[in-house]
């Protein structure tokens, strides 16, 4: 059995998902919610569900050994960023080589990098006149949106498609592919 944490900022909508996808798993479970922000509601989507969670400040990111000790005691095997706003310290990309992923709300390399996320890359894609958008599924690295692309997913988008229509949109898509690519990927573990 493979023990997942995710790693969240805010709402959790994904998070959730993954932990009911994985709820009666013989290949994973959710192990652990860790956010960056207190109160993130993923973090009571996490408790209401059954999962540890718990906050972690960017100086316990930054603390090697505090955060190590937390993924050790949960004995972490696979970390999912699902919606986290902050950069993933090396140490932790280093462990987590190829056992760490990342969904992003656009075609990478299209819309990716600092600043994006969220609403602003649907603004962004309707402001760009695009024709389509979707999910990138990839490995994190040191690269805000950069590591290698895993899986994506694409979505039409029409003419008079506003930034909430494309966001519901590409979340649908979210909610679908994520877990499926999670499991594909801890299956080779």
């Amino acid at each position: 059995m493979v023990n997942l944490a995710i790693f969240v900022s805010g709402n959790g909508s994904n998070c959730e998902n993954i932990i009911r996808y994985f709820a009666d798993s013989n290949v994973a479970r959710v192990a652990l919610v860790v956010s960056n922000k207190s109160n993130a509601f993923a973090l009571e989507r996490a408790k209401r569900l059954g999962v540890p969670s718990m906050t972690l400040s960017k100086a316990d990111f930054a603390n090697q050994n505090f955060t190590m000790k937390v993924m050790d005691e949960y004995a972490i095997d696979f970390v999912v960023l699902a919606g986290f706003l902050m950069m993933v310290p090396d140490y932790l990309l280093r462990h987590f080589h190829k056992r760490m992923i990342n969904i992003h709300p656009a075609l990478l390399p299209k819309f990716g990098g600092k600043g994006m996320y969220g609403h602003h890359v649907h603004e962004a894609v309707k402001a760009n006149g695009e024709t389509e958008t979707g999910i990138t599924i990839h490995y994190v690295s040191e690269e805000c949106d950069g590591g290698d692309i895993i899986f994506q997913s694409k979505v039409k988008v029409e003419l008079d498609d506003t930034p909430d229509d494309i966001a519901e949109k590409v979340h649908q898509l979210e909610m679908r592919d994520y877990p499926v690519i999670i499991e594909k990927m801890v299956s080779k573990i």
